[in-house]
């Protein structure tokens, strides 16, 4: 059990770099969007404006900084936001669509697990 959370951390930080690196370096084209829906008008907000690299370079950041055990809760603290903006996207844009996309769940979960095994460091926010 020692080595779970660093086992958790490189895998989650992996997803996080990975993703990223692929909408940065544009390495795949971006799936089409049907006109005139949430999803499409929400993006075509973001997209442009440079919000979403922004965003990017977050997930870079922070998938870089939980897989080092020193720095793995500045890295959860920087993914905390993106993945709750990704879960509210889901549920509030895609009505509910892909909120059960078995990697959004695991990502949840590596997260929520990350958070668990690190909770004496936050305990102090709480107190």
């Amino acid at each position: 059990m020692k080595y779970a959370p660093l086992v958790t951390s490189i895998v989650l930080g992996l997803l996080f770099v990975m993703s990223s690196v692929v909408v940065l370096f544009n390495l795949v084209p971006m799936p089409e969007i049907t006109k005139d829906t949430p999803p499409y008008h929400f993006m075509a907000a973001f997209g442009p404006t440079g919000y979403m690299k922004f965003v990017k370079v977050f997930e870079l950041l922070g998938g870089i900084l939980v897989m080092v055990p020193k720095t793995r809760n500045l890295g959860l603290l920087c993914l905390g936001p993106i993945l709750v903006n990704i879960l509210a996207y889901h549920g509030f844009v895609m009505q509910g669509v892909g909120l059960l996309n078995p990697m959004l769940i695991v990502i949840c979960l590596l997260a929520v697990f990350l958070l668990w095994a690190e909770r004496k460091a936050w305990a102090a926010l709480v107190h």
